[in-house]
Order: structure tokens, then C-alpha cells, then sequence
């Protein structure tokens, strides 16, 4: 079974299982995620959203798209200019897609509770970086010439 779902102003055609960049959406990896803007279930077409439905997903990745760069000139003016950018994204996996206003899954649920166990671990972490970089010795100041003093 297929849908097709509505995010970041934007359309796609989904099914279980499914991994797809989207449009950034708050949250870490593992973060489960609901979509209730389904446009379409199957032969089933909403008015404009299928009543109940929902299509269920989890946060694979947060990431960000190819450098896009922006190039303008005008000729025989001496203008140009340059600018870059790198839109951000995420990566989406399709768990399940429900109708009829059913819950998600015992075992959907499950994954972003493993999730939230690892996320103190990676806390941990930094702040033991934080704490090295405290312990390191401070950079010693350079000495400055007083050439006031020199001329005098």
C-alpha cells in the first residue's frame, strides 16, 4: 500500500519501509514522526486530506543537501557576485501507514525510546570534552614593546 503525504510544501509518494531526504523537521535521529496531511491512501483520495490517516516515519539523520552556487554578472560593468548555499534536510524512514484513526505500533514506539536512552550517553561526552578543555593551560600572552618608552 502506497501514500502520498504533504511536508515542506512539498508532495511525496510514500510506502513502507521508504528512506527520502524531506525538508528539515525538528528532532534527533531515532525521533519518531507522525504526517497527518495525507492526500492519498491507495484508490482513496482525501478532500483535500483521508479523514484518520496518518503515515508514521522515524528521524534516520539530520543532514544537509549539495552547495548550490548562485552566480550573477553584468557584463562591461564590473559587477558580480557570488553566493552559496546548502539547504538542510532530513532523512526519513516509512514505518507504517494507518487508516481509520489506528494507533502506531507497539514496536514504532519502542525504537525512539531506545533513542532517548543513548541521547544522556553522547551528554556524557561533551561534557567530558568541556571538562578537557578546562584542564588545558592557558596561552601564554604576548609581549608587547613599548616603543613610546624606547623613543624617549
Amino acid at each position: 500500500m502506497f501514500a502520498v503525504i504533504k511536508t515542506g510544501g512539498k508532495q511525496y509518494r510514500v510506502a513502507a519501509n521508504d528512506r527520502f531526504e524531506i525538508e528539515r523537521l525538528p528532532g534527533n535521529a531515532g525521533d519518531s514522526v507522525s504526517f497527518t496531511e495525507v492526500l492519498m491512501i491507495g484508490t482513496t483520495i482525501g478532500a483535500p486530506f483521508v479523514a484518520g490517516a496518518t503515515v508514521v516515519g522515524e528521524i534516520v539523520e539530520q543532514t544537509r543537501g549539495p552547495k548550490v552556487i548562485s552566480f550573477k554578472k553584468r557584463r562591461r560593468q564590473n559587477s558580480k557576485r557570488t553566493r552559496g548555499h546548502r539547504q538542510d534536510l532530513t532523512m526519513i524512514r516509512i514505518s507504517e501507514i494507518l487508516t481509520d484513526g489506528q494507533q502506531p505500533s507497539a514496536k514504532a514506539s519502542e525504537k525512539p525510546a531506545q533513542a532517548k536512552a543513548a541521547a544522556p550517553a553522547t551528554e556524557a561526552v561533551a561534557t567530558a570534552d568541556e571538562a578537557g578543555e578546562a584542564t588545558k593551560k592557558p596561552r601564554a600572552s604576548r609581549k608587547k614593546t613599548e616603543t613610546v618608552a624606547d623613543e624617549a
